[in-house]
């Protein structure tokens, strides 16, 4: 089992919606469980909009416990995705301290990137503990051709942890698929929307192999 989590202190910046959409992804490829743990339970909501059954089970989890219930709770999953809460410390940390990977998403926002820095906080504090997180940013809702978009790769190069190469840029075909319970790769998989997920699961599943490379 391997746990990936989205977490940002700011909400807003479309960590469930790539919760769904990476979940869906891996979906395909292997048993993905995804635990709710924001208190707003967005993604809970999303199942309750759902015609059909998903290809994953989600689950309420927003818990300070997280850590400590999902080795059970996961046993029989390839992937755990994790979708974080926003602004509160305690389920940020049991979130950052299951996890094998954290994934923080920053849309080109200064105000995103401010609240990223407690998440590295939380980051450093909890690896001293656990050894061997890895983090990354993801760039969200990018708007090409804008001043800000072409700003946020040199940005976040001052940060210590990297961004990954690909970005999801802000497509309409994300929010019209949320609506209906579905995600893009459901509703239209030979989308360029589609395509940027499934880029992203690639790059993610990379990263895991790396780790248990280096675990091994």
């Amino acid at each position: 089992m391997a746990v990936i989590s989205l977490l940002n202190q700011k909400g807003g910046v479309g960590k469930t919606t790539l919760a769904l959409h990476i979940a869906t992804v891996l979906a395909s490829r292997g048993c993905v469980l995804l635990v709710d743990a924001d208190p707003q339970g967005s993604a809970l909501d999303w199942t309750a909009q759902r015609t059909t059954d998903t290809a994953f089970p989600v689950v309420g989890l927003p818990k300070p416990t997280l850590h400590r219930e999902l080795e059970a709770l996961g046993e029989h999953y390839d992937w755990v995705v994790v979708d974080g809460p926003p602004r509160v410390s305690t389920l940020a940390k049991s979130a950052v301290a299951a996890s094998d990977l954290v994934l923080i998403p920053v849309q080109p926002s200064p105000f995103d990137l401010w609240a990223a820095q407690e998440i590295l906080d939380i980051l450093e504090e909890c690896s001293a503990i656990r050894e061997g997180i890895r983090a990354r940013f993801v760039v969200n809702r990018l708007v090409v051709g804008t001043q800000l978009a072409e700003e946020i790769g040199e940005v976040l190069k001052d940060f210590r942890v990297p961004a990954l190469r690909t970005v999801i840029r802000n497509r309409t075909e994300y929010a019209k698929a949320l609506r209906t319970g579905r995600t893009a790769v459901e509703t239209a998989p030979a989308s360029a929307a589609a395509q940027d997920f499934l880029s992203l699961a690639n790059e993610i599943l990379a990263i895991m192999e790396e780790t248990q490379h280096a675990v091994s």
